[in-house]
């Protein structure tokens, strides 16, 4: 196939970095069974473990920030071994330490700033290792192997918990440690150097030097609204409107996992040439198709039917923007943006179900989903009128053959 003659052009520290991934989302016990495990092996009750969970997960904040930083200042090895080992830390804390409720939250915070740092340090060091014509496809073989490490990992979960919560745990560390082992051995330690001419730098230090990139990183919050808030509503719909099996809830992200498996590697194909604009309102479109199903049309096959639009949606933006980010952002800055498109994404996953939730106690499931549905609209109106530069492989091109032309005569 041509996807693997691709795959194995790509430089072998990156090819262990993916299997890394995989093997690190598809060890990730503990985090889809937390609130489990809070109220079952601690006897907290259900509220209280939310609220420890809620404050335990600013930790995917804090570590999305820490990441850009570590990575720009100690190199991109150091980020993803820190990141690796304090997520084992602190579930090893959780699954041994009996304290107060507090202390809970606190080692849940330390596991998750490691769980935050992770992404922005793995999309930095495929900005690191691989050109611009290969970026598009490392990023979507990034993103199809988290996927399915993540439809893997919570059903091991469940069979490690049902054992016993202790086996849970030690898959989890077991896994991240195994992961440090892979990444220290085959990845090497970069060594960031200073730019040989600082005033090259001048006036592009900050974040408003690539203008256009903290624009389009900022606006993206636009289509991931709809990701986390249908990571709320979507089980609250299935079982409290529809009245269904929450069994069934289990089968929306089993389509969305099959989609990104089986089609994020053809839609890559597809995506190869076209215009990052074009792409990015092409995703809203379909964020925006995928929820129309639902508003216009609420019932469970409305919903598994979206669940395929939206996902088609999800992948083209998962690749889009960390691709811009590397092929737009100096190397000296790569990190820390990559770091603010992780703070995006944690932020939403703070923000989001709160406010939701808010607006469907007072008024009830149609105005979430409605709420849903007008958030790609702004992000599409945005994208439009933003400025966007064409893929440096294209520049690079473009240059290249006006080098090459034949001079006037």
């Amino acid at each position: 196939m041509a996807w693997v003659a691709r795959f194995k052009e790509l430089p072998l520290p990156l090819r262990v970095l993916f299997l890394a991934s995989f093997v690190n989302r598809a060890g990730m016990f503990v985090f889809p069974l937390l609130a489990v495990y809070l109220v079952r092996g601690k006897d907290l009750s259900p509220g209280e473990a939310g609220l420890l969970i809620s404050v335990g997960s600013t930790g995917l904040l804090v570590g999305s920030l820490l990441s850009g930083p570590l990575c720009d200042l100690r190199g991109r090895r150091t980020a993803l071994l820190g990141a690796l080992l304090l997520n084992a830390g602190g579930y090893l804390g959780l699954a041994l330490l009996d304290g107060a409720p507090w202390t809970y939250a606190a080692l849940l915070f330390v596991a998750l700033v490691g769980m935050g740092m992770f992404s922005p340090a793995s999309n930095t060091l495929v900005a690191d290792l691989t050109t611009p014509e290969q970026r598009p496809f490392a990023y979507t073989i990034s993103y199809v192997g988290n996927n399915l490490g993540m439809g893997v990992g919570p059903l091991l979960g469940g069979v490690a918990a049902a054992y016993s919560y202790h086996v849970m745990f030690a898959g989890n560390i077991a896994a991240g440690l195994l992961c440090a082992a892979m990444i220290l051995f085959w990845v090497p330690n970069d060594r960031r150097r200073r730019d040989p001419d600082p005033a090259s730098r001048r006036g592009r230090s900050g974040p408003l030097g690539h203008r256009h990139v903290l624009l389009l990183v900022l606006v993206s919050f636009f289509y991931v609204v709809p990701l986390i808030g249908l990571e709320y509503a979507l089980p609250l719909a299935v079982t409290t409107v529809l009245h269904d099996s929450a069994g069934l809830v289990g089968a929306v992200y089993t389509i969305n996992s099959v989609v990104v498996v089986g089609l994020g590697l053809l839609m890559e194909k597809h995506m190869r040439g076209r215009g990052t604009k074009a792409l990015l309102l092409t995703a809203g479109l379909l964020w925006t198709l995928g929820l129309s199903v639902i508003v216009f049309g609420f019932s469970l096959p409305a919903l598994l039917l979206s669940t395929v639009v939206w996902t088609l949606g999800e992948i083209i933006v998962s690749v889009v923007v960390p691709t811009y980010v590397a092929d737009h952002v100096d190397e000296h800055r790569v990190g820390r943006f990559m770091a603010l498109n992780g703070f995006v994404l944690g932020l939403a996953r703070l923000v989001v179900p709160a406010g939701l939730g808010a607006l469907w106690t007072a008024h009830g499931h149609r105005p979430v989903f409605l709420t849903l549905l007008i958030a790609p609209l702004l992000g599409m109106a945005a994208f439009a009128v933003l400025r966007i530069r064409p893929p440096a492989a294209a520049t690079a091109r473009a240059g290249t053959e006006q080098d090459a032309a034949p001079a006037a005569t």
